[in-house]
């Protein structure tokens, strides 16, 4: 049997340089913007289905996780936000309060193209626009 020891393994230095060297907020603004900060096609938890769900411009992200993962013929990074939101926003009142209402997982291959996006949104959040 052949034991194999990961904890000093060079991925893990690979990983981390790989992401003191990437600047994942850049990636999730240049993602928000390019789909105008509409998610298009949404189906919540209940299966209930969102044409279109507008997210606000002054939309705050925070990276959570990131992880890289490998298939017999694949390389992939994944970085999931948490998508956070002012209720300003929403009732354009001066008593607001800061709110997370949703996340996001972005996918990118080993060259950091864009291959996949995951969505879950808190669609009852009164800072969403829903249509």
């Amino acid at each position: 049997m052949t034991i194999l020891e990961l904890k000093n393994h060079q991925v893990w230095r690979d990983l981390t340089e790989i992401l003191e060297n990437l600047d994942a907020n850049i990636l999730v603004q240049e993602h928000l913007e390019k789909s105008d900060y509409k998610v298009c096609g949404y189906w919540d938890e209940q299966d209930k289905y969102y044409e279109t769900i507008t997210l606000p411009r002054t939309l705050k992200t925070e990276l959570v996780s990131s992880s890289i993962g490998v298939t017999h013929t694949e390389r992939f990074l994944q970085l999931k936000f948490s998508l956070i939101g002012d209720s300003a926003d929403a009732t354009q009142a001066p008593n607001h309060h800061i709110q997370k209402i949703g996340e996001l997982v972005l996918i990118y291959d080993e060259n950091l193209e864009f291959v996949d996006e995951n969505w879950f949104l808190y669609v009852d959040s009164p800072i969403l626009e829903i249509s």
